[in-house]
């Protein structure tokens, strides 16, 4: 195949995978503000994707840490990378059916590491990278961003508890309507620049860009555009989880949730970590839930989610992996991967369809819910 137009394919392929993160992490900055009722669901999703396109344009530094940190561009081909994103965009859509909020940004990690092993052997992939700048990072962030957000929801209980119940809601849920927001914005300037950063590592790989440069401008914007039109398409079975299916949140936990994750996200995106901001903003929600005397935290749900993480990027290095081998048969190969990756896509969309969620129903509790109860925490 054409040099060129594999670059072409890999932009799109990039892109989708954008789309696919958009409406995968939407829930990340408005499931708990749509579960009080500070934003009306239509209403935040629109927001989210506003700020989350604003938000690509603040920072480069994670885009270049997947460009020219994490795997040698010297040593890999942009068909390489297009059986990554394939990796990636298949556990992100296999994940969203099942409603589990698992990290985008590790299954594009494990994408590239797995095409990248299989392609170029082990030196291809510089672990020490991965190691500091994304697996140490994995482990610390929701659990800092839970800490944060338990004392907060604590503070914000003791605090308040002599006032007036309908004016401490309606206070909260005023202040859901910046924390939520900011927490968009965050999402934007560290899950867009990944985006940013696998085009960035294709045009480097194709020789149009030199060694360790910084996203053009085009490609920040597509990014930008393109995660924010996913977030508007809504990830609404996510949104469920999170607001839902996690703990009966009540609109100083979403403040406190929204705050930590806004702090969390925005400090490793300016020193460059390329973290999951679904495990922050779920790990937030946890830690919320947890914060408030006799407060319901399912922590069934945690499990799942938990089992989903730990599997998130060796499970997307193995479809990643198996793409870049098919794919290493040439022209043939590369076409025989995107029409399966394009069959898989529309068995989920409909597969997806028996059950639909929507910004209708979002807030209704599944049946199954109950069957997991919760367990009580006390401040």
């Amino acid at each position: 195949m054409d040099l060129s137009v594999i670059v072409v394919v890999v932009v799109a392929t990039a892109l989708v995978f954008d789309f696919t993160n958009g409406f995968h992490d939407t829930a990340n900055a408005m499931a708990t503000s749509i579960a009080t009722g500070a934003l009306r669901p239509r209403v935040a999703v629109a927001v989210a994707g506003v700020l989350n396109l604003v938000g690509a344009f603040l920072s480069v530094e994670v885009a270049k840490t997947i460009s020219s940190g994490m795997v040698d561009e010297t040593r890999i081909t942009p068909v390489v990378i297009f059986a990554g994103l394939v990796g990636a965009i298949v556990w992100n859509l296999l994940t969203w059916l099942l409603g589990l909020p698992s990290s985008s940004s590790h299954a594009l990690f494990g994408g590239l590491i797995g095409a990248s092993l299989v392609a170029a052997g082990t030196g291809a992939v510089h672990f020490g990278v991965v190691l500091t700048k994304v697996v140490v990072p994995a482990l610390i962030s929701p659990f800092l961003a839970g800490v944060v957000a338990l004392i907060g929801t604590y503070l914000a209980y003791r605090t308040t508890a002599r006032a007036d119940k309908g004016v401490v809601t309606k206070g909260f849920r005023t202040g859901q309507i910046l924390s939520s927001s900011m927490v968009a914005l965050a999402h934007g300037t560290n899950d867009a620049q990944k985006t940013m950063g696998v085009i960035t590592l294709t045009l480097i790989t194709a020789g149009v860009l030199a060694p360790n440069s910084g996203p053009p401008f085009w490609v920040i914007a597509s990014a930008g555009l393109a995660i924010a039109l996913g977030t508007y398409i809504g990830g609404w079975r996510i949104i469920r989880t999170l607001g839902k299916r996690v703990s009966d949140i009540e609109s100083p936990q979403g403040f406190a949730a929204e705050t930590a994750s806004t702090a969390v996200i925005l400090a490793s995106s300016h020193l460059g970590f390329a973290l999951s901001t679904t495990q922050v903003c779920t790990g937030a929600i946890f830690g919320a839930g947890a914060g408030r005397r006799l407060a319901g935290v399912r922590w069934g749900v945690a499990g799942q989610m938990a089992i989903a993480w730990v599997l998130t990027l060796p499970a997307a290095a193995v479809v990643g992996a198996a793409a870049a081998w098919v794919a290493s048969g040439g022209t043939l190969g590369t076409v025989i991967v995107a029409v399966v990756g394009v069959a898989f896509a529309a068995g989920i969309y409909a597969v997806s369809r028996r059950r639909p969620v929507h910004s209708g129903n979002v807030n209704d509790v599944p049946a199954a819910a109950p069957a997991d109860p919760p367990v009580r925490m006390a401040a």
